[in-house]
């Protein structure tokens, strides 16, 4: 090989970033995250389900940073007050306002209003994290957000207008993308500090106790389903939602976090919304339209542009 495609080799190593498509791979998987919650939320309210996902991910989570214990030597301040935000808001908190927005909510108002997440981590990580963002940064935030209206309403304006997104739905959801937006962002920070696993661990032990709080001062009886059948499936979809979306996800996700900048992150995360039309198809048998795979495309071309940029 001449010196001339090695360098062309080198160069395109460089400029694709795998850690890129892991967070894609993670954020994915949150896609199939409304299939369990929705079921669950027949019987139990926000809370016990987040509430009953981190004590199943404890079980999971204990024995990793038993290992791992080493490295929460020498935390400061800083790295505790991250830690928490990433927990209680990014873990607890948001979760908890998605599902009630799930409950209360449009559920296309829900999904398209938590899009904002990218925007918020941009901002966060532009100030917290000192990162610069790459030319034409601002479009491509741009394009990602119109696949994502395409993929929620399509040509259309939302039904009812500007009423929608003043609903407690739209509210909750808003709440959601800022802490999820800002859990990007500190996550991002202590990969700097700790291992992916680790961060993972901490995200779910940390948020327990005030899960266990929250839960108590609902006041909320619990009313699992009589029938041993019906219980079963909803044990089931417990494990699943804790396994899949939420353990599995998140460690793809952070691996993938490790290598990259929040900026980018947060709208590899958008690949969410695609998930999403994908299992409207497959298991609710509702054809994807034309703008929806439109929508699909924008978002699949900026997240290969932003896997282009160099850093």
């Amino acid at each position: 090989m001449n010196n001339a495609s090695t360098l062309t080799a080198v160069h395109y190593r460089r400029r694709i970033k795998p850690e890129f498509w892991l967070v894609v791979l993670g954020a994915a998987l949150w896609g199939v995250d409304p299939l369990f919650r929705i079921i669950l939320l027949n019987s139990l309210t926000s809370t016990q389900i987040v509430l009953l996902e981190h004590l199943i991910l404890f079980l999971v989570a204990a024995p990793v940073l038993w290992r791992h214990r080493a490295e929460l030597r020498g935390l400061k301040a800083a790295h505790l007050g991250a830690l928490l935000f990433i927990s209680w808001g990014g873990s607890a908190l948001a979760t908890i306002l998605f599902t009630q927005g799930l409950a209360h909510g449009d559920l296309n108002v829900v999904l398209l209003l938590q899009k904002l997440q990218p925007l918020f981590a941009i901002i966060l990580a532009r100030y917290l994290l000192k990162e610069k963002l790459p030319r034409l940064f601002g479009n491509l935030v741009v394009l990602a957000l119109a696949g994502t209206y395409l993929l929620t309403f399509g040509w259309t304006l939302p039904v009812g207008g500007l009423s929608d997104f003043v609903q407690m739905g739209s509210v909750l959801s808003i709440g959601a993308a800022l802490l999820w937006g800002g859990s990007t962002v500190m996550g991002r920070y202590m990969l700097g500090k700790m291992s992916y696993e680790t961060v993972t661990a901490l995200r779910f032990i940390l948020a327990l106790p005030l899960l266990i709080v929250i839960t108590s001062l609902e006041g909320q009886g619990w009313s699992f389903p009589a029938e041993m059948s019906r219980k079963g499936l909803v044990l089931l979809n417990l494990v699943l939602q804790a396994l899949l979306p939420g353990l599995l996800s998140l460690l793809v996700y952070y691996k993938g976090l490790s290598g990259i900048k929040a900026s980018y992150a947060t709208l590899a995360e958008l690949s969410f919304p695609m998930v999403g039309v994908l299992i409207n198809w497959v298991v609710f048998h509702q054809m994807i339209t034309m703008p929806q795979a439109i929508g699909f495309i924008l978002i699949w071309l900026t997240l290969y542009l932003i896997s282009r940029q160099r850093e």
